[in-house]
């Protein structure tokens, strides 16, 4: 791709090398005993240092829950273990128990907002299989993104990619369905680095140095009032108790160690660990002088040890210890009786958002008492041109974004204004953000704007912060971009180029009635998230999606795009419907990602429903997989699950709007049925809808339909009706 405003010979000059592949997370399965991953009911065993998933036959009850059960307790004869010394038993799945099941085969991966990835792992199995893995980075909707792994029957390198990114911090979730055995050697994750200017990092801790601690009286921690001064914190328990009875953080304390100076916890034995032990009932934290966005990427160094072997796991915090604000930072860290050295660069993500320490739980596995010691704590940030930046591109003409050099807003008039794009490189995408000098910060720390996008100075929209957020323009040429930021609005000017023609976007004006029939109890199993479901009864065999209806997309859409739904709806009682991401592929349709809009509970008074829809990595897969044959996606959709109740209910769903935010584009057509496809009763094959009346929708086509007739207003009316009437599908005239 062409770069813009590219300067070849200055970058040649600071970034010296070509684009490289840079490894960013190994595991060799061969140096693990046990799963060394968080359980989610799927224990994979280790045989000969190899990872082994003995198919979905299976499954594993943890041995120290189920000894706990009087009455039904699952037990076995044969015990898995974790790396952690976790007991379960394995048990052999009842026949119509399903064979989905999922586990991780790699946490922890260091990424980038907006990266791309590639996953290389040696693993066969017992006989060729088509699974998938998700890499997430959190497990809300849209966090998520799917890639379809195919595996023979003799070791080989296997290598998927992943792209879209929208976390700093990811793992891989295997989810077979096959009783087939799968086994792993290792595996990787690599991204190809573009070359980026030198990176300048900025020392934050003034007293990280025990031994400098220790000598000056200034940040000897003897008045907590100085709490911008104050890196080292420490809670032990039984010490500086609180009125709830807990122990409350203090100033850590320093003391000689191996004959100098070094930051202690004297962690206490924990209360009963049977009962109500937690990992942090002994704490230690690293604390900023200040607080962090997301975005802003962080360098962690320290030295550590302990009076005995064990794990720490870590946390983000706000600036007063021990007010937690998200689960996860740097990871585990493993100490030991000798003195190890920590470095870590990671990246606050939207959770950690304006967190100030990094607290150590150190009691997740050992709960006697031990000493933790702590020294030479550091705590960088990369230094970064401050203030408002703007670079764009075009990605029809292969004009791709050249943040390194994004040009920084000016003062002009009272406003902030830059201009982007030139001859020959105009411009139809821009990002703006807040700082510059590197790409993963640059893409964190991005504006918004709350509305559409006009080709007018005098139109000024709101905005937000907003990670990765790309600004799709109402035209292609030499954009001049106007920012106020004490209103937080801005406002786009097309001085030269060609400007598009203002979209007209009205809501589609059919009124679609799906008459949902009853379905039976639902059926053992689980939901397609891997969530148990809720059951009405014993032996049935209904499921939530037994009654569907779809809003297709007139095209494939991509991961990351925004997009309106709009449409209002009524039921003729309460029911709520989930939904899913789905598509049109080989001419059905085809399951994508389990989440899309959220809920919509319908009842009997009219309501509007409103959402921005952004498409996540998962819901926007380019092929999916369909009885083990690979189909191009032709549309994307949103499916609305209508047997969630169980009582038939008629839907009534009308003035669809599913549009880009930007306003430039409608999904669906703005006339006819087109767009909407239902499905009535188990058993039965989804259909299209089709005309412009919007009356085919109100047939009852399950395998058990009803003799119900109705008018052409999709009214029930008597079996002595006369006139055109509808009934099981089909229109008659009745005299």
């Amino acid at each position: 791709m062409k770069k813009l405003f590219t300067l070849v010979a200055v970058l040649a000059s600071f970034m010296g090398a070509k684009a490289e592949v840079v490894e960013d997370y190994k595991i060799d399965y061969s140096t693990k005993t046990g799963f060394p991953f968080y359980v989610m009911g799927y224990v994979p065993e280790w045989n000969d240092g190899v990872m082994t998933d003995f198919g979905g036959k299976y499954e594993y009850a943890n041995k120290k829950d189920e000894d706990a059960k009087t009455e039904g307790a699952k037990t076995s004869e044969t015990i898995v273990k974790t790396q952690e010394g976790v007991e379960y038993y394995k048990i052999e799945k009842a026949e119509d128990a399903g064979v989905w099941h999922q586990y991780f085969i790699a946490d922890g991966i260091p990424t980038e907002l907006d990266g791309s990835y590639t996953v290389k792992a040696m693993v066969r199995a017992s006989e060729a299989c088509t699974f998938n893995v998700n890499m997430g980075w959190g497990w809300n909707e849209g966090q998520q993104t799917g890639a379809q792994v195919s595996v023979g029957t003799d070791w080989a390198e296997v290598e998927w990619t992943y792209t879209g990114i929208g976390g700093t911090s990811c793992n891989l979730v295997a989810q077979p369905s096959t009783t087939a055995t799968i086994e792993w050697k290792w595996l990787t994750v690599s991204h190809n680095q573009k070359a980026q200017r030198p990176v300048e990092w900025l020392e934050q801790l003034t007293n990280g140095d025990a031994e400098k601690a220790w000598d000056d009286k200034d940040v000897r921690f003897d008045d907590q009032s100085k709490n911008f001064t104050i890196c080292a914190w420490g809670k032990e328990v039984g010490r500086n108790t609180n009125n709830d009875g807990g122990s409350d953080p203090f100033p850590a304390d320093i003391v000689e160690v191996d004959g100098g100076h070094a930051f202690v916890v004297h962690a206490k034995d924990c209360p009963d660990p049977s009962v109500d032990a937690s990992a942090w009932d002994n704490q230690f934290w690293i604390q900023s002088p200040k607080s962090w966005k997301s975005g802003t990427q962080i360098q962690i160094h320290f030295r550590y040890k302990a009076s005995q072997a064990c794990k720490t796991n870590t946390q983000i915090h706000k600036q007063n210890p021990s007010d937690y604000l998200h689960w996860e930072a740097v990871g585990d860290v493993n100490f030991t009786t000798e003195w190890q050295e920590f470095d870590k660069t990671f990246t606050f993500n939207d959770a950690m958002s304006e967190g100030w320490s990094i607290a150590f739980n150190l009691n997740p596995d050992v709960k006697t008492a031990t000493d933790f010691y702590f020294d030479d704590l550091s705590w960088k940030i990369m230094k970064l041109d401050e203030g408002y930046f703007v670079a764009g591109s075009n990605p029809d003409a292969g004009l791709d974004y050249d943040l390194d050099n994004a040009i920084e807003f000016k003062e002009e008039d009272g406003n902030l204004v830059a201009t982007v794009g030139e001859k020959n490189a105009y411009v139809s995408q821009i990002m703006i953000s807040t700082v510059r000098g590197n790409d993963a910060a640059f893409k964190g720390a991005t504006l918004k704007p709350t509305g559409t996008i006009e080709n007018d100075p005098e139109t000024w929209l709101n905005y937000d912060a907003a990670g990765i957020a790309k600004l799709n323009l109402p035209g292609v040429g030499i954009w001049k971009i106007y920012l106020d930021t004490e209103d937080k609005s801005m406002a786009f000017e097309l001085i030269e180029g060609t400007a598009k023609e203002k979209v007209i976007i009205n809501p589609n004006p059919i009124e679609i009635t799906v008459n949902a029939v009853e379905r039976d109890d639902l059926s053992d199993g689980t939901n397609q998230d891997g969530t148990p479901n809720v059951r009405e009864g014993e032996g049935g065999t209904g499921e939530a999606w037994d009654n569907q209806f779809w809003i297709f997309a007139n095209r494939p859409l991509q991961s990351g795009e925004s997009t309106i739904i709009e449409f209002d709806y009524v039921a003729d009682k309460e029911a709520k419907t989930t939904t899913q991401c789905q598509a049109i592929a080989n001419g059905s349709t085809a399951y994508l990602h389990w989440a899309a809009i959220g809920d919509v509970t319908f009842t009997t008074k009219e309501q509007h429903f409103s959402k921005n829809f952004v498409i996540p990595a998962d819901g926007a897969k380019a092929t999916v997989n369909i009885n083990g044959t690979d189909y191009e996606v032709t549309n994307h959709g949103i499916a609305f699950n209508m047997a969630e109740i169980k009582e038939a209910c008629n839907y009534t769903i009308k003035n669809i709007v599913w549009k880009l935010e930007d306003g430039s584009e409608s999904l669906i057509d703005q006339t006819g049925n087109k767009n909407f496809w239902v499905k009535i009763g188990a058993g039965t094959n989804p259909y299209p809808l089709s005309g412009e009346t919007g009356i085919e929708n109100v047939v009852e086509k399950s395998a058990n339909a009803s003799k119900a007739t109705f008018n052409i207003a999709g009214q029930r009316v008597s079996k002595d009706f006369k006139g055109l009437v509808i009934k099981n599908g089909g229109k008659y005239f009745v005299k």
